[in-house]
């Protein structure tokens, strides 16, 4: 699977701009493949403005941000990695999204050639379906007495690894 991280960043900056706000990204400028001007990192990261008034030529793709700005006068090209962004944000009021750590996707292509087969190799987390206790299930509903269709209740999901 792809990363979420892309189309989530790509989803919010669309929602800032739709709610009159100007889209900020926090960055990891340590990170590998990042080029930003560097009199501008502080502790490791830059805050950076993305708005349509601050940049040009904005590129958003599954692997790297990518946009022209000025920074004191200077025309840069920044490049920012996906991995790199740790938040995007709106400079108005604080509202958006941080991203943790994410979780190894499994790779499509190389996970069934490994496996020989679709099905899921026991170590990689699936979802299951999880038993109800007799409160959630509504036991003692006449009207659902037939065990063949699902019970009424809250849905829940349990990760199984």
């Amino acid at each position: 699977m792809h990363s979420s991280r892309p189309y989530l960043i790509r989803a919010l900056y669309q929602w800032l701009l739709d709610n009159d706000c100007t889209p900020y990204v926090v960055v990891d400028a340590e990170r590998t493949g990042v080029v930003v001007p560097e009199q501008f990192v502080q502790n490791g990261q830059i805050v950076l403005n993305i708005g349509p008034g601050a940049v040009r030529e904005l590129f958003m793709e599954n692997d790297m941000v990518a946009f022209n700005a000025r920074f004191s006068g200077q025309p840069m090209t920044v490049e920012l990695p996906i991995d790199a962004i740790i938040a995007i944000y709106a400079r108005e009021n604080g509202v958006g999204m941080v991203f943790g750590q994410e979780p190894v996707m499994p790779d499509d292509a190389s996970g069934a050639a490994e496996a020989g087969s679709d099905e899921l190799d026991e170590r990689d987390s699936h979802l299951g379906a999880v038993a109800r206790t007799d409160e959630e299930s509504g036991e003692g509903n006449d009207d659902n007495d037939d065990d063949s269709r699902p019970r009424k209740g809250r849905p829940s999901l349990k990760v199984i690894k």
